[in-house]
């Protein structure tokens, strides 16, 4: 049983982060290491609620009670196993995850809650130092081929999940090495990339094959795929960037936050010798308050920013959770601060830019930005600006985090027969198959972009969905909601 008092004697404590001055000289992880101490007292906060919302606001149906309990008494193989139960990747989870299990714990309504996240990236750790992470090869070879186009979180996880059913799959990545938005899109100080590494060599061992450099649809067709395969699973993501219309966006000098993540993340992992886009000693404005601007400001210090600001088209939330307005266990709109934030840089809320102002050379120079307020009453989103509050400030360089448009316009889609939906993703049925028979989609290129939790809840249901169609005898684990309507919601 859980300890009864932990709630009581232990208050919410998180690892320590690197100092500032050290860590924004590398790209290595921000947090430390959980000590036994620290995770065993967060762990005895749990009180395996009797009716634990934290499953709620998990899309994995993580099994969270439990393996804080074991977590809390030490044992370590027992609680791996209760996290693989329903996370393929809890390493990846537990470090990129916002934590909507957090948000919906119990202990949150009149505290502060569990730090679920932290604890299970200890668990697995431990998982990975004690050897307790081994490869699960299928006992037998079921004799269908699978094809995972994309390896992200979502083909991933379905990938792993078909092998293990007895599956030969292939999963074909167009980048020149496996994890998708994981490898490139991720800084890592944030995720550093053997932990994609191991996992991958643990895939390989149990008989899944990796083809980079592929890029489906270009380099083999779908004709190539339902020559060589029974069925297939797309899991291509929702990369297409959202654009802004200011004055000036043509300059040279305005580029999507990808652009810039995915170079300096090349020359972190070795494959460049500089980046393409570099922030040394510019101005830089980030346009977009979310995860994907967070990530731009943190790798704007590491290359040694002149100045950053970002801007954030809505107010200052609120510190704490507004009841009225977002009630437990909902996730609460709230202040969220990133290490990055700690790093350095200027936040400009309820702000938005107006014009991006470039010298003789046609390079940005300069943005004109002021105050704004959003105005939705009718049905639409009116961005006012608020007079008297216009700015001109230095912009070198300008970054669009504004979000992701759904899935990218490719011709594997066309080669399939498959439309995009108004949101620019790909529909499917109950049964995760899209338009085109035997071929199922998975992830944000379903859902549009969203949590890492998601893509694999999304890859794990699609992949049972796939075992179904191939004849499988016995059932893949899924989450408890699999259905594409439930989990679309």
């Amino acid at each position: 049983m859980p300890d009864p008092s932990g709630f009581l004697e232990h208050g919410r404590a998180v690892p320590k982060k690197r100092p500032v001055p050290v860590r924004i000289l590398d790209n290595r992880e921000v947090y430390t290491r959980t000590s036994k101490e620290l995770v065993t007292a967060q762990a005895s906060r749990c009180m395996d609620c009797g009716i634990p919302f934290c499953h709620n606001g998990c899309p994995l149906g993580n099994r969270i009670p439990e393996w804080n309990d074991l977590a809390r008494t030490g044992r370590w193989g027992a609680a791996i196993e209760q996290l693989h139960a329903t996370n393929n990747f809890p390493e990846f989870t537990g470090r990129l995850c916002p934590a909507p299990c957090e948000a919906a714990c119990v202990l949150g309504i009149g505290d502060d809650p569990v730090t679920i996240k932290n604890i299970e990236v200890e668990i697995i750790d431990r998982a990975f130092d004690d050897a307790n992470v081994r490869p699960e090869p299928a006992e037998a070879s079921s004799g269908k081929s699978v094809a995972v186009v994309g390896s992200g979180p979502a083909g991933l996880a379905a990938a792993q999940q078909l092998a293990r059913a007895g599956h030969a799959v292939t999963v074909y990545e167009r980048d020149d090495a496996p994890g998708g938005l994981l490898r490139y899109g991720i800084p890592d100080f944030k995720l550093e990339k053997h932990q994609i590494d191991r996992r991958v060599e643990q895939m390989r061992a149990e008989g899944v094959e990796f083809a980079c450099n592929v890029n489906v649809g270009v380099d083999i067709t779908a004709e190539d795929l339902r020559e060589r395969h029974d069925a297939v699973i797309l899991a291509v993501g929702a990369l297409e960037g959202r654009e802004t219309e200011q004055p000036g966006r043509e300059l040279a000098g305005i580029h999507q936050a990808m652009e810039h993540l995915v170079g300096a993340n090349q020359v972190v992992a070795g494959k460049a010798p500089f980046a393409p886009i570099d922030a040394k000693g510019k101005h830089v404005v980030i346009i977009g308050g979310g995860d994907t601007g967070a990530d731009c400001l943190g790798v704007a210090h590491r290359q040694g920013a002149a100045s950053v600001r970002q801007l954030d088209l809505y107010p200052t939330p609120p510190d704490l959770r507004d009841a009225g307005r977002d009630p437990w266990p909902t996730w609460p709109v709230i202040v969220r601060n990133y290490p990055a934030h700690e790093e350095g840089g200027e936040r400009n809320y309820a702000s938005a830019a107006a014009e991006f102002i470039g010298d003789e050379h046609g390079h940005v120079r300069q943005m004109r930005f002021s105050e704004v307020r959003v105005d939705k009453s009718q049905g639409r989103r009116d961005i006012l600006p608020v007079e008297g509050t216009e700015q001109i400030v230095p912009a070198d360089l300008v970054l669009l985090a504004i979000g992701f448009a759904g899935t990218e316009d490719q011709p594997l889609l066309r080669q399939f027969g498959i439309e995009r939906s108004r949101r620019n993703v790909i529909d499917c049925g109950d049964d995760w198959q899209t338009d085109a028979p035997g071929v199922f989609v998975a992830g944000d290129a379903h859902r549009g972009a969203s949590l890492i939790v998601w893509a694999i809840a999304e890859g794990r249901a699609a992949a049972a969905a796939a075992h179904k169609f191939l004849g499988g005898q016995t059932a893949l684990p899924a989450p408890v909601e699999s259905n594409a309507q439930a989990l679309a919601a």
